[in-house]
């Protein structure tokens, strides 16, 4: 039986892979596995509970957690096999814009991971008419705890309604980070996820039985995405959080996964580590450190080497990239980046150190992935995203303007494209096009397609359309590559470039602290805080040796005149009130930066 809806995947499981250890998490300090079995008994629990709830077809339920957890799968099962709708939403997100969700989906029924989770919610309440309770997954004494809900009785109609459901129907219902404006509900239906769960589940280098490290919240489509294909293929999935990942206690080494999926700026933070680490080193460890480093900057995928290069490697795997997997659990078979642009650099270094590295690409729209790079020959090209994945087609806009030979804003058409937006069909037609009497979904990002190993072409992502600055000469410039060339340095963590309506392009660049101050102390430099450090002329000398190095790699009008070093940090939530400078999944919110930084930017232009 190929799965048609979502549910439908731990049934599979069920019948062809059962697990004993289908789904961990830690629990007062140690791993509580779920197998197949039990977790299918607590979904349909969950769903017999409901049902005495009065939920019927169609109902909007809230899930919002810190960390994802085995919970999470048994009650995303039991919403979904009797009909009603998943609405997850961002632990991190302020009262306000959960009241927003709550209010625009209509949700009767909210349940919550531990932390603040059940109060900013139930702040949030008292202003939505259709919210009834709030439930916790963690026992809290004198709030509704979700396996109360629980029932033994009504079983039958469970599978009445499971039958009922169509693979067509509104599945879950995702509100979009928004780097402008309120959220936008985006309606994915079963078909949608489930297309793209079948279209990827053979390109992941994985298979019954391997163990998964997901880590990345569900919320967010592409995590969520990833679970419904590792429950199908019928992986041991070990649920954490980011900050549990490292060390030599951390869940990386713990659970050694096979497989898991990230975002670039972890990889980033990982090779950040192991670089200090190499500057802490001295004599002959030092410069074999460096040696081997030296061997990645001319790596490219299915690269062969012979000879005394081949010679040099062995010995570089063997005394340092060895460590390297070791760091990350020792299993590691592949590792697919997505929700942002990976730097080359990092897929290169990783992926030349035996940790093969692959980009996806995608939309909350898309169900997410549109294009991934494979792990098999000739599947991956530095540089590019992927091929397109199965029964999904691309094209790049004919009808683009202001862009080079050949690039222009990707569309795409395939099963995996929303059903819309929720109430919002204006904005839903917006983003749709008709070519040659076919509806084609507008991405907003700028890109094309590069012939590569046999009849594949590359998708490579060159920008946002919407991000195009355009300076007082009349030139457009693509900020999102100048930025992610840039982010390649250790020593930066951040970096906006800003130039619109201006005679030349600038940057905000948040430095790296921790590499700031290793940098510093090699150098022989007082370090007292970042705030002083980044006032201290060698230190703004060193940024601009770093932009000197980037700059020719970019036009003329690209490249960067001026820059202003900035002691902050940009957060994805803020306890202060004030507007976040980065959406849930870690992109600038440009208007809210600028506005922010209006005085530095225009001392920027002042002095010039």
């Amino acid at each position: 039986m190929e799965p048609k809806r979502l549910f439908d995947f731990i049934y599979y499981q069920q019948e062809n892979h059962p697990l004993q250890e289908a789904f961990g998490g830690r629990k007062d300090g140690q791993w509580q596995y779920y197998s197949t079995a039990e977790t299918i008994e607590r979904a349909n629990k969950a769903s017999r509970g409901l049902i005495k709830l009065g939920v019927q077809p169609g109902d909007k339920i809230a899930v919002a957690v810190y960390q994802n957890r085995p919970e999470w799968v048994a009650l995303d099962i039991g919403i979904q096999q009797i009909g009603a709708i998943n609405v997850p939403v961002y632990p991190t997100i302020s009262p306000g814009e959960y009241e927003y969700i709550f209010n625009d989906s209509k949700a009767k029924y909210c349940f919550v991971g531990k932390d603040d989770l059940y109060d900013k919610v139930h702040k949030a309440q008292s202003n939505v008419p259709s919210l009834k309770e709030v439930y916790t997954l963690d026992r809290q004494e004198g709030r509704p705890y979700w396996e109360d809900i629980f029932s033994d009785e009504g079983q039958e109609e469970v599978e009445q309604r499971k039958a009922a459901v169509s693979p067509d129907e509104l599945a879950t219902l995702i509100y979009t980070s928004g780097t402008t404006g309120a959220p936008k509900g985006v309606m994915l239906s079963h078909n949608n996820i489930v297309s793209n769960v079948l279209a990827v589940k053979q390109i992941f280098p994985v298979g019954p039985g391997n163990t998964v490290l997901s880590f990345l919240p569900l919320c967010h489509i592409f995590e969520r995405t990833a679970l419904y294909m590792y429950t199908y293929t019928g992986l041991r999935i070990a649920f954490t959080g980011t900050e549990n990942l490292g060390g030599d206690d951390g869940d990386l080494k713990a659970v050694q996964p096979h497989f898991f999926t990230t975002v670039p700026r972890l990889l980033e933070k990982v090779y950040e580590k192991i670089y200090n680490r190499g500057l802490e080193l001295s004599g002959i460890s030092r410069n074999l450190f460096f040696w081997a480093l030296s061997l990645t900057d001319d790596y490219e995928y299915d690269k062969q080497y012979t000879g005394l290069a081949a010679i040099k490697l062995k010995i570089a795997d063997k005394l340092i990239f060895s460590k390297w997997r070791e760091a990350l659990g020792g299993r590691v078979q592949g590792i697919v980046t997505g929700a942002a642009p990976c730097p080359v650099k990092m897929a290169r270094v990783f992926s030349a150190a035996g940790i093969p590295i692959r980009e996806g690409y995608g939309l909350t729209e898309t169900s997410p992935g549109l294009a991934v790079g494979r792990f098999d020959p000739g599947g991956a090209m530095l540089g590019t995203i992927g091929p397109a994945i199965d029964k999904v087609e691309l094209m790049i806009d004919p009808s683009s303007g202001q862009y080079g030979e050949g690039e222009g804003e990707i569309l795409a058409k395939g099963p995996n494209i929303m059903m819309g937006y929720y109430n919002k069909p204006e904005a839903t037609a917006e983003v749709m096009k008709e070519i040659d009497g076919e509806q084609w979904f507008c991405t907003g990002d700028v890109g094309k397609l590069l012939k590569g190993a046999g009849e594949r072409y590359f998708l490579q992502i060159t920008d946002r359309k919407k991000e195009l600055l355009k300076t007082s000469g009349g030139k457009y410039v693509a900020p999102a590559p100048i930025e992610n060339k840039l982010k390649e340095d250790f020593l930066i963590e951040q970096v906006m470039v800003v130039g619109e309506s201006r005679k030349f392009v600038s940057a905000l660049i948040l430095p790296a602290e921790e590499a700031l101050r290793d940098w510093c102390q090699h150098k022989g430099l007082e370090w007292s805080s970042l705030e002083n450090a980044i006032q201290q002329p060698e230190v703004i000398q060193k940024y601009q040796r770093i932009i000197d190095k980037y700059n020719p790699l970019f036009s003329k009008v690209e490249q960067i005149k001026k820059f202003k070093l900035l002691c902050e940090n940009w957060e994805p939530v803020k306890t202060d009130g004030t507007e976040a400078e980065l959406t849930p999944t870690m992109k600038l919110k440009r208007r809210v930066i600028r506005d922010k930084h209006q005085g530095d930017i225009e001392a920027i232009y002042t002095e010039a």
